[in-house]
């Protein structure tokens, strides 16, 4: 498959890469980064392709309207999400707004315009039919109308509508962005990372029904990321989930529901995780006793800790390291 991009206006592309649809587990991983800084575009491009799989990672602002025009040639899968930022808003709206989807493309080319003064980060991923089958069997009930309009040979949308990016899926990105790997472990990472990347898309794209009016509304995510922040500081002690409804002003079931579709995890699961991964990093790089790792992640008698440690890792926390 053939996958290309260029701003219309520049002789340069910003991508070309010609990748092999054939996945092999020997196949090895490249990487690249493009910045361009001229009037009037700011952008960094981060790409990585292999077997069977490209991504990219970018970064955008412009000061006028530009023009994008991207290209593919072969069957490819893509799994695209956007972020977006009006710098003017950025301060009374911190998180922005956000959409994905998984979108069959046979070949095909499309020009798109993006606005000036807004602040845009687009990831994506490029699959080519045979790898995206390894990863998902082609005969899985997981995506199965999705299969038959992919068996037509004609442009689909996995959603009729682009659904709002979770709290999980970010964090996805955010690992393929800032992993430091090398060599196999690279490979093995990002092929795991694509794969729970898809998993989160398709478990939301099943359940979600948009026109019903189930996305959350940007009010409410600015008071579940100040929950998750309340949380993230205050997870050894935490506050109960109605005091925790009252200092973000939502109601108990709202903010209950809301976190379990942003997050795509309940406040008891996202506070364990948060204790049992600082204690993970307390024995093993900060060699503290588990009597000590106990009292600082929030538990009052040891072996209440070592049982919710066993129970989250799968070993005892005596075991580690």
């Amino acid at each position: 498959m053939i996958v290309k991009s260029k701003i219309e206006g520049l002789n340069e592309w910003l991508f070309i890469e010609d990748i092999p649809d054939a996945f092999a587990p020997g196949n090895t991983i490249s990487e690249k980064k493009v910045t361009i800084e001229r009037a009037p575009i700011k952008m960094v491009n981060y790409q990585l392709s292999s077997g069977g799989l490209f991504l990219m990672y970018s970064e955008m602002k412009f000061t006028e309207p530009i023009r994008i025009y991207t290209a593919v040639e072969g069957e490819t899968i893509t799994s695209q999400f956007i972020f977006y930022y009006p710098a003017s808003a950025r301060k009374m709206n911190p998180h922005g707004g956000s959409r994905h989807n998984i979108r069959f493309i046979p070949s095909s080319s499309a020009t798109y315009e993006l606005k000036a003064g807004v602040d845009y980060t687009y990831f994506m991923m490029v699959i080519s039919k045979e790898y995206y089958y390894k990863l998902i069997d082609r005969h899985s009930s997981l995506h199965e109308e999705f299969v038959q309009e992919i068996e037509k040979g004609l442009s689909a949308s996995y959603a009729a509508q682009d659904m709002l990016v979770t709290a999980e899926m970010q964090r996805i990105i955010f690992e393929l962005r800032e992993d430091k790997k090398t060599g196999e472990l690279k490979r093995l990472h990002t092929e795991a990372k694509v794969l729970e990347l898809l998993i989160y898309q398709i478990e939301q794209l099943n359940n979600e029904q948009p026109e019903g009016g189930k996305l959350l509304r940007e009010a409410d995510i600015e008071k579940l990321e100040h929950a998750r922040a309340i949380l993230e500081m205050r997870f050894a002690d935490p506050p109960t989930q109605r005091e925790l409804a009252m200092e973000v002003m939502l109601n108990e079931s709202k903010l209950r529901r809301g976190f379990k579709e942003y997050f795509a995890t309940t406040i008891y699961d996202y506070i364990t995780r948060l204790r049992m991964e600082l204690a993970k990093t307390l024995l093993l790089e900060e060699r503290k006793t588990i009597y000590e790792v106990a009292l600082i992640t929030g538990f009052r008698h040891q072996a209440n800790f070592s049982i919710a440690f066993k129970k989250y890792f799968g070993i005892s926390p005596s075991d580690v390291g």
